[in-house]
């Protein structure tokens, strides 16, 4: 009974270890957008949050656009209106 309970205790804490590690497990390539997963509609510009380039280590050239409401979309960073929205970005924070 005694060799049970460790084992049980044993597995018990390597579960929570693990889960209390899980994003170091995680791939770096999670950041990477892939041919499927981009949109080619214009997001409005009040929708962002936030948007940041996808690493180098990436097969694809890409930003990843976060909005308001958390979800996130890969969008080609040669798009027009991604252009116009990031010379909008720039302009409004160099006046403030």
């Amino acid at each position: 009974m005694k060799i049970f309970s460790l084992a049980l205790l044993t597995l018990l804490l390597a579960a929570l270890w693990i889960g209390s590690q899980g994003l170091s497990f995680r791939s770096p390539y999670s950041k990477c957008c892939y041919k499927k997963m981009f949109i080619r509609q214009k997001i409005p510009a009040f929708l962002i949050r936030s948007y940041q380039k996808t690493p180098s280590h990436c097969s694809r050239k890409a930003v990843l656009v976060e909005l308001l409401k958390g979800k996130k979309f890969c969008v080609d960073p040669e798009e027009s209106w991604f252009h116009q929205y990031q010379q909008q970005q720039e302009s409004t924070s160099i006046s403030t």
